[in-house]
């Protein structure tokens, strides 16, 4: 399992939402590249990098930090965040971004991720955000009436390269991943499946890196908070993705324990609220 090391960005600044809630952001720094590379000297697979403002809004207001930190950092990067015309992929990838997320066009528009898997194999993910199992979509903001099992595995279908998959009500408070949610969607979802949101300590990635579910295992997990507010380095976090003993899980009690979850049916600590 990956490491999928997250920068949000919202204003060109680093920062976490808490379950989705664009009125609840703290602001990691102002410095996103700096920040990207020492994801990568910190061993990182993965800098995901998601444009909030874009996701709000659909305008890509943050495209050229975006590009600045694909061409700052040898490990590849994915892009979310207002990717929703052919034209946006298009230049993120024109960008040296090495894989782009759709998330609301490829839901709301019949055929268009398939197009895009098309014109570009292996390039396009799919993303598809939740809160208790209903598709959210326009920056979390929007309901799509839809459920997220049944939209992961037409998206897959459809030729996604990956699905990431974000529980809106776990993320960025660290209370622990959906376990019994993902394994769920194991099982309707042929191509890598990408955990996102919840996770607060080393066990939870171990627990995510074991589950195996109709013969499959989550191929990554996405992690922003957790890094940033020092519950675990990088370099722990990788090794425990990878199943390599580490020793201790970090500050504090385990965020959940084996099974958590409801299904379907470099940090610091220095964050600070924004004004």
């Amino acid at each position: 399992m990956d490491l999928y090391a997250a920068i949000d960005l919202r204003d060109g600044r680093c920062v976490r939402l808490a379950a989705g809630d664009f009125a609840r952001v703290t602001v990691y720094g102002t410095d996103p590249l700096a920040r990207a590379r020492a994801f990568e000297a910190a061993g990182a697979h993965w800098v995901h990098v998601v444009d909030l403002d874009a996701a709000r809004t659909g305008e890509p207001a943050n495209r050229p930090i975006v590009a600045a930190i694909a061409a700052a950092v040898k490990v590849p990067v994915q892009a979310g965040g207002g990717a929703r015309t052919e034209q946006d992929v298009e230049a993120l990838l024109a960008a040296g971004v090495a894989r782009v997320v759709v998330g609301t066009a490829a839901i709301t528009q019949p055929g268009f991720l398939a197009h895009l898997a098309q014109r570009w194999p292996g390039k396009v993910a799919a993303g598809v955000d939740h809160r208790e199992g209903e598709v959210r979509i326009k920056g979390w903001e929007e309901g799509a009436g839809r459920s997220v099992v049944d939209v992961v595995g037409e998206l897959a279908r459809a030729g996604a390269a990956a699905v990431i998959v974000t529980e809106i009500a776990r993320d960025g408070l660290m209370t622990g991943p959906d376990i019994a949610g993902y394994r769920e969607l194991l099982e309707a979802c042929p191509v890598p499946l990408i955990a996102s949101g919840g996770v607060g300590s080393l066990d939870d990635l171990r627990r995510l890196a074991r589950l195996e579910a109709g013969g499959r295992r989550l191929a990554g997990v996405i992690v922003g908070r957790a890094i940033y507010e020092g519950r675990f380095r990088v370099a722990e976090a990788v090794a425990a993705c990878r199943g390599v003993p580490v020793g201790g899980s970090g500050p504090g009690p385990s965020s959940s324990g084996p099974g958590t979850g409801t299904g379907f049916g470099t940090g610091t600590g220095t964050g600070r609220e924004a004004p």
